[in-house]
């Protein structure tokens, strides 16, 4: 069968080579870096009195950050569906020596048109052995109900995660391609139910449910955080390291024409041959591992956009502080957006020093 479509997109523009300067206000973020100032010393005080240093209106802060040219502003119109699905979803917490955050919004274009949010995110803590296990998917547009694919694939792939960590895996994922399976299956059993076709295979259920996803585990040891983990689609994986962002996993390839490709092969398709990435996540470090509502706008990792988060993840930020810094608003970048960050060691308020 041929991969589905999701929409084409056009190469990042070209930027300008990421030259980290001190700390402080940069020349093409002066609107970001004030917002972030003010933020951090406005609000409320210790005492619980009001800071009288705030001078302009919630809802003003809590605009879309401009990051170059924003989108034009307009009235979001609610999702419409049969079931309700939030606009934005966020979630953050300190699992031992690991912070992590969490953050699905949905895109400028399906806020307009009044479509669901079609990406997910999901995360677990398992408490004996210190493992974070985590799931990002995106919905393949051309899917019937992409919004179902993704978030069955989120969930099904942490709870088989969390019960190989918790059994003979000994915190780690042993048996990859049983992951994959497990999550087929569940996209295909619920596409089943929802077509009331008992023989529905994975052909229908890709015509109704298709996603991408990203899942892994970050697991602490004595050497340090190891991370495994497996990308199907152009949903993917980078870290940022040495004040710079590399690409680990996924993500979109681009064409001799120069544009980036979107086709992808998504689940329920399994691959032939698994190969999932292991490496360690060394302090000082970022994974963030997100949809391509991400990736896309991030480009090669020097310019505005990555700056943007360069700056705004040194440290784990409040859960409702990160959903703000992802809703980021730069034209001709409109799709869904889905990011999980975690941060290793000593840069997990509480951590060892």
């Amino acid at each position: 069968m041929a991969p589905f479509r999701k929409r084409q997109s056009e190469p990042p523009p070209e930027l300008e080579t990421l030259s980290v300067p001190p700390p402080g206000p940069t020349p093409d973020l002066p609107v970001r870096q004030a917002a972030l100032e003010k933020d951090q010393g406005a609000g409320w005080s210790s005492d619980g009195t009001e800071d009288k240093t705030v001078t302009d209106a919630p809802a003003d802060r809590w605009q879309p950050i401009a990051v170059g040219a924003p989108v034009p502003r307009f009235e979001t119109v609610p999702p419409r569906g049969l079931s309700y699905r939030p606009d934005t979803v966020c979630d953050g917490w300190q699992a031992g020596v690991m912070a992590l955050r969490l953050a699905s919004v949905r895109g400028y274009q399906h806020r307009y048109e009044g479509r669901p949010r079609e990406d997910d995110a999901a995360a677990a803590w398992d408490q004996e052995t210190g493992t974070v296990v985590f799931a990002v998917a995106d919905g393949v547009s051309s899917a019937r109900q992409p919004h179902i694919g993704s978030q069955l694939a989120c969930r099904s792939a942490v709870d088989e995660m969390l019960a190989q960590v918790r059994g003979e895996g000994g915190g780690f994922v042993a048996d990859w391609e049983k992951l994959l399976s497990t999550v087929h299956w569940q996209l295909v059993e619920q596409a089943r139910r929802i077509l009331r076709r008992p023989d529905a295979g994975a052909e229908e259920t890709a015509g109704l449910l298709a996603t991408t996803l990203v899942a892994g585990t970050a697991t602490p040891t004595e050497q340090g955080v190891f991370v495994h983990l497996i990308s199907i689609g152009d949903s993917g994986a980078w870290q940022i390291k040495h004040d710079r962002f590399y690409p680990l996993a996924g993500g979109k390839a681009a064409g001799t024409d120069g544009l980036y490709s979107s086709t992808v092969e998504p689940l329920p398709y399994v691959p032939g041959v698994i190969r999932p990435l292991s490496f360690a996540l060394e302090p000082g470090t970022v994974l963030l591992v997100g949809t391509d509502g991400f990736g896309d706008p991030l480009g090669d990792g020097t310019g505005a956009v990555a700056r943007h988060f360069y700056y705004g993840l040194r440290q784990p930020v409040p859960p409702l502080g990160f959903a703000h810094l992802l809703d980021f608003s730069r034209e001709t970048y409109d799709d869904d957006r889905t990011l999980i960050a975690l941060w290793p060691w000593n840069d997990a308020p509480g951590g060892p020093s």
